[in-house]
């Protein structure tokens, strides 16, 4: 039975990128759906793994590739970095082309080496990058508040989410794997588990020509999955893993790990903001660690929805994660980026979105209930005091992204407080 494509935001961000460059990169962790979202709109399509064919491209792409990149455009050239000297054709015929969007390049993971290649690419080639479905590409927001709107500061929302905390803890261990969304209950919760079999027991090592054992890889894994929502430092990680794994890792091989796992788009850490502040206090710089889907995490840990339940710490740690992975693709639709602020004095925001133009929102995530929204009422106001409104913006909007909640608002403060059931771009 074929699968009905879901539209993703990112197929408006590709035609867009398309319409200004020769040639587009989609970039993103395995099974997120790029070569799908490619295919949407590619004329012609190169599949360079395609089995019996790989060696056969390699070898084309050295001696004659113009031979693979001729065909009907927008031509789909998928796992690209199979060969990365076709980078360097790529950009000389979107030089040389009167012609716009001639180029779709998809990727599961960084070239491990471009060494060979000469141009960066820069002014011809755009980059987009996908990350799993968000809950209003899944369809299982409700999309009736949108994140564009509330940076117009509106007066009144409303939205209406149908999502409980049990629906919520099922939803954050599937994940936004566009397989899995399609799937029954049990089968879809299979499918994270299945994903991080593959990165610990092939993917990690072929990010980078490394051999790394399965083994360790799962032992980090779940180290990291502990410190999600944290800015643990490689040392903070390496006592975690002798204390829980009985591992010795130096901190040297876990930034090795990391990195390998940063290159195939497992691990997503969020920068640090640093806003211009009335008081001189410090602001850490250190990124805050997380997963590029919160059923990484819950895998990792070998964790089902029952178990967050039964623990609303861990529960809260990678609810946090699902936000950050939905914020980032919808800001992303508004060309604008996430960050995350805390300073020496513990003030913490979970999420800054910044936008191209400056304005920017902070949003605290919380479970629900009230006593966790009027927390996270309280730290967005007392950020939003220690901003200096007269070197920069004063924020768009303040606000409670929730887990559970049947309703979306705007307090009499004029916070708001949205289910994440409720939000889209």
């Amino acid at each position: 039975m074929k699968t009905i494509y879901k539209q993703r935001i990112a197929d408006r961000l590709l035609v867009r990128k398309l319409s200004g460059k020769g040639a587009v990169v989609i970039e993103g962790a395995k099974w997120c759906g790029k070569t799908t979202t490619a295919e949407q709109v590619a004329k012609s399509v190169l599949y360079m793994s395609e089995t019996g064919k790989t060696e056969q491209n390699k070898q084309l792409a050295r001696i004659n590739p113009s031979l693979l990149l001729k065909g009907d455009t927008p031509r789909l050239i998928d796992e690209w970095q199979v060969a990365p000297i076709l980078w360097d054709n790529i950009r000389f015929e979107a030089d040389h082309s009167s012609e716009l969007g001639l180029y779709i390049l998809t990727g599961s993971s960084l070239p491990a080496d471009m060494s060979e290649v000469v141009h960066s690419g820069t002014g011809r080639i755009g980059w987009l990058k996908m990350r799993p479905m968000s809950l209003w590409e899944s369809d299982d927001s409700s999309g009736e508040v949108s994140l564009a709107e509330l940076f117009k500061t509106p007066d009144f929302i409303s939205g209406i989410s149908s999502i409980d905390l049990e629906k919520m803890a099922y939803l954050s261990c599937r994940g936004g794997w566009p397989l899995a969304v399609n799937m029954n209950d049990e089968i879809a919760l299979d499918q994270a588990f299945d994903y991080i079999e593959a990165v610990e027991k092939r993917d990690i090592s072929m990010s980078d020509g490394i051999n790394r054992d399965p083994t360790r890889t799962h032992r980090l894994l779940r180290s990291y999955a502990r410190h999600q929502g944290s800015q643990a430092s490689y040392g903070t990680i390496k006592a975690d893993l002798i204390t829980n794994e009985s591992d010795t890792f130096s901190e040297d091989t876990i930034a090795s790990y990391i990195n390998a796992l940063k290159k195939i788009f497992v691990i997503e850490d969020s920068e640090a903001w640093n806003p211009n502040l009335r008081s001189k206090s410090a602001i850490r710089t250190s990124d805050t660690r997380y997963f590029t889907d919160p059923s990484i995490a819950t895998a990792a840990l070998g964790l089902g929805p029952s178990d967050l339940i039964n623990d609303l710490n861990t529960f809260g740690l990678v609810f946090e994660t699902l936000c950050i992975r939905d914020l980032r693709v919808y800001a992303e639709a508004l060309y604008g980026k996430v960050y995350h602020f805390r300073d020496r004095n513990g003030l913490e925001c979970d999420a800054v979105i910044h936008l191209r133009d400056g304005s920017y929102g902070l949003v605290e995530v919380k479970l629900g209930g009230d006593d966790l929204i009027n927390d996270g009422v309280k730290t967005l106001k007392s950020l939003e005091s220690k901003i200096d409104t007269d070197r920069m913006k004063k924020p768009s909007f303040l606000m409670v992204l929730t887990a559970v909640g049947s309703y979306a608002y705007r307090r009499e403060d004029g916070v708001y407080v949205v289910p994440i059931g409720c939000l889209k771009d």
